[in-house]
């Protein structure tokens, strides 16, 4: 609790080169240790806190439940027993020391700190540790990766060209973050200005690996709107470039969608699809399911006992109040189902719950927090492992995603005219059918894949989930897709459609509230949330994408028929410019 009591306070690692200004050093200060009301407890200081934090929770548990049984047989909440009255003291009395000694701690620590220099308010355990961090670093440089084979630069010179920092005051702070100092992971905090502490940060990495950073990007980007929120310790930006596919013709509408990639021939062919499917009267998209999961694990003594949570949560009379427990998560946040399955006396229990116009990770995960503090009441001797058990599934391919889908599942269909396939497409309809069944289907099973019955949906669903600011990792189960094609009409025109379970989406959250994501949904005409119906923005959204993979499926399977895609690739996607006067 305190670490001043025991731990010897380490001396200042040595930077001759900063010099406060109302100091002769900043260096080579012994202060003498603080006074602390604490010191003065009869008993050792860990004993003392053991014994009022064992006290304040044990007699808070055994209150709670005399309340609760008091409520269960209408007895008046007043009318007390010497017991309870005896609790309730010891409960005030814990928590006035609770509330005394961290108060006491608390206030010392800012009147310790006001004693320091402005940038010398680490406190004593983070500079001992830190500390011990450079000693490492000294000795082993690569230690995080034993078969390193990058080249260790014993003294690291200016990059070139270097960063032009502001001030002095920048320099001084590039060298305490250099030598360890100052956590490069508080400059926000600390300097108030995310692009200088980006700045900063981006300078004490050259100079501590060597490496130079020249041309990824710094300046130009708005990194207060990714603080707390996106991504933590920026030094730059990566540029990809977007593309702009379309119009797609879907249900009726006209959209443009953009995608974000560095592949080249992608937007082309996507666009070629969308022309092919504009000309035969446009595809019609069909959402069939939303519902975000999350899917904790518990345990149990007996597998018995975990049975009889199982057959709880799957009575239908207990539904109802599951539902409202978790719903009070969020405005948004509406409990569908929830299926278990049991591993001996763990149990795995899948909510599925509606979030909105949000992908909902975050919303689900607090309902399903509320769930778990309800069930505990009842079941008492349930241990909660996990609020994630991988029965989601998230983040990973997985069967119950490909069965039982997850976040969006979509349907997608279109029929191409013979005309259309032969004059836009440049193949026939029965080769498209023949090289679909022995591909997607017959390719894929030989390969023993799961739910990657298609040409190349993954590259549709990444470039859209990038451009639109979605998580790229979700990409794995989103891309989930079986691609069929079929003669219609007396075996003239062309059936092909892309069934799609799992596009996990949302159009407010994360990154889609940066600006350029968010440009890009509002070229969708999907930006924010939807007020007039919640949810039909991001409902849009994956309706559009699986538009899109159907677009990217027809063009690509076309080029294979046709045996243009190497020729292709070779003409389109290969440079003949020098790369390195490009760069340089």
């Amino acid at each position: 609790m305190d670490v001043h009591r025991r731990l010897p306070k380490p001396p200042l690692p040595t930077t001759p080169h900063i010099q406060p200004h109302h100091r002769d050093t900043a260096v080579d200060r012994s202060p003498s240790p603080t006074p602390k009301a604490s010191d003065a407890l009869p008993l050792p200081l860990y004993l003392t806190n053991g014994i009022f934090f064992t006290l304040f929770f044990s007699v808070a548990y055994y209150l709670l439940h005399r309340w609760r049984d008091k409520i269960r047989t209408s007895t008046p909440l007043h009318v007390v027993t010497l017991t309870e009255l005896t609790a309730i003291v010891s409960l005030i009395a814990s928590f006035i020391y609770l509330l005394g000694f961290f108060g006491i701690d608390f206030v010392q620590s800012f009147i310790a700190r006001a004693s320091h220099d402005a940038w010398d308010d680490v406190v004593d355990d983070e500079r001992f540790i830190l500390n011990q961090d450079r000693r490492r670093r000294r000795s082993n440089p690569c230690s995080v990766a034993l078969d390193c084979p990058v080249n260790i630069v014993p003294t690291p010179k200016l990059m070139d060209p270097p960063i032009p920092l502001s001030s002095e005051e920048d320099e001084k702070i590039v060298k305490l973050v250099v030598s360890g100092i100052m956590p490069s992971y508080s400059l926000e905090s600390k300097l108030g200005d995310c692009y200088r502490a980006a700045l900063i940060r981006r300078e004490a990495v050259q100079r501590i690996t060597g490496r130079s950073l020249a041309g990824l990007p710094i300046d130009g980007f708005d990194y207060e709107s990714i603080l707390g929120q996106c991504c933590e310790m920026p030094v730059g930006y990566v540029q990809i470039p977007v593309g702009i596919v379309g119009p797609l013709l879907l249900n009726g509408c006209e959209f443009s969608v953009p995608m974000a990639t560095t592949e080249g021939c992608l937007v082309a062919s996507a666009n070629r699809g969308c022309k092919a499917i504009y000309a035969s009267g446009g595809a019609t998209s069909i959402l069939l399911r939303d519902g975000m999961t999350r899917a904790p694990v518990v345990r149990f003594p007996t597998a018995k006992r975990a049975s009889e949570l199982k057959f709880f949560l799957e009575d239908s009379v207990n539904f109802d109040t599951l539902a409202v427990t978790f719903n009070k998560s969020s405005r948004f946040a509406r409990l569908q189902s929830i299926r278990c399955s049991i591993a001996g006396k763990n149990l795995y229990v899948r909510f599925s719950c509606f979030t909105g116009d949000a992908m909902g990770m975050n919303m689900v995960s607090k309902g399903v927090q509320n769930v778990l503090d309800f069930l505990q009441n009842d079941f008492p001797d349930m241990d909660v492992i996990g609020i994630s058990g991988n029965f989601c599934s998230d983040k990973k391919p997985a069967a119950v995603n490909w069965i039982e889908g997850r976040g969006k599942s979509v349907v997608c269909e279109a029929i191409v005219t013979e005309e259309v396939v032969q004059k836009v497409l440049k193949t026939s309809v029965p080769a498209l059918v023949e090289l679909n069944m022995l591909k997607n289907l017959t390719g894929s099973a030989v390969a023993g894949s799961l739910g990657g019955f298609n040409a190349h949906a993954a590259n549709i669903v990444s470039a859209i989930f990038i451009a639109t600011g979605q998580d790229p990792a979700q990409n794995i189960e989103s891309s989930h897709c079986i691609t069929m094609m079929e003669a219609v009409n007396d075996g003239k025109d062309l059936h092909v459609s892309v069934t799609m379970p799992s596009i996990e989406v949302g159009t407010v959250g994360g990154g889609t509230q940066l600006a350029s994501q968010s440009a890009c949904l509002n070229l969708l005409g999907v930006k924010g949330a939807c007020k007039e119906s919640a949810g039909s923005n991001a409902r849009l959204l994956a309706t559009i994408i699986a538009g899109s993979v159907l677009a990217g499926e027809l063009s690509l399977m076309s080029a294979i028929a046709a045996g243009q895609l190497v020729k292709s690739h070779m003409k389109y996607n290969r440079s003949s410019r020098d790369v390195t006067k490009v760069s340089s």
